[in-house]
């Protein structure tokens, strides 16, 4: 894959440049604890993102904090131990507090020198700017759950990125999707006939997190462990 050949980045940005198992596991923690339950973070986020993908799927007209609230009670009770509103609520509005991979900022302000960077992301508007704090990205478009009413791997995500693709005056040829999750974006992302980059922030641990085992067919053309690996390879290419 020659990289110089593209005009345009597309990403997911919840566990390819937020941290977002981080984010999820210091609520999910503390409220263990408090129930008596002794699991390691790995077994509470493995307990959670499969409620988390159902809730997405079954609701898609909700805003993202009222997912992870509904997933977080679904979770409780699938470990038989109840979610107050309250811990429920502190996961929904948690959001903007999710830390940045440390490399992310840097890769993404270096990216941002050959081409358009475009948010693919299944979050509301308001969370996405939160993080964005962070990240401090310069955004060609963002396209979020919120914008387009459905969460990946559904296809209004990818519907929007073509039309967005048009006003940028890009070439759907000349776009490449860089993503963490196989499930989220690597699976649609082979339905709809984009390259695509594997960001395998899991690489160094076993199982899938809160991320669901692919439930379709994927592939990925290139794979790097970090955003970082992935920005040096950039600018080694140009």
């Amino acid at each position: 894959m020659d990289l110089t050949e593209f005009k345009a980045l597309s990403f997911d940005c919840y566990g390819t440049l937020i941290d977002w198992e981080t984010g999820i596991a210091a609520v999910l923690s503390p409220w263990a604890r408090e129930q008596g339950l002794d699991l390691p973070v790995e077994e509470l986020l493995l307990a959670y993102g499969s409620h988390e993908a159902a809730v997405a799927a079954e609701t898609p007209f909700r805003l993202y904090p009222e997912v992870l609230a509904a997933a977080f009670r679904r979770t409780g009770a699938a470990l038989g131990h109840e979610v107050s509103d309250e811990w429920a609520e502190r996961l929904g509005g948690s959001v903007p507090d999710w830390p940045a991979f440390p490399d992310s900022a840097d890769a993404l302000a270096r990216l941002a020198s050959r081409y358009q960077l475009i948010i693919l992301s299944n979050v509301h508007r308001a969370g996405f700017a939160g993080s964005n704090r962070h990240l401090r990205g310069d955004f060609a478009a963002i396209i979020t759950a919120e914008d387009v009413g459905a969460y990946k791997p559904a296809e209004n995500h990818f519907r929007a990125l073509d039309a967005t693709l048009d006003s940028l005056g890009v070439q759907r040829s000349r776009l490449l999707h860089v993503a963490q999750s196989l499930f989220h974006d690597h699976v649609p992302a082979k339905r709809e006939g984009l390259p695509s980059v594997w960001i395998n922030r899991r690489r160094d641990r076993p199982g899938w997190g809160a991320t669901p085992e692919p439930s379709g067919e994927y592939s990925y053309d290139l794979e790097f462990g970090s955003m970082g690996e992935f920005a040096d390879a950039v600018d080694k290419a140009f």
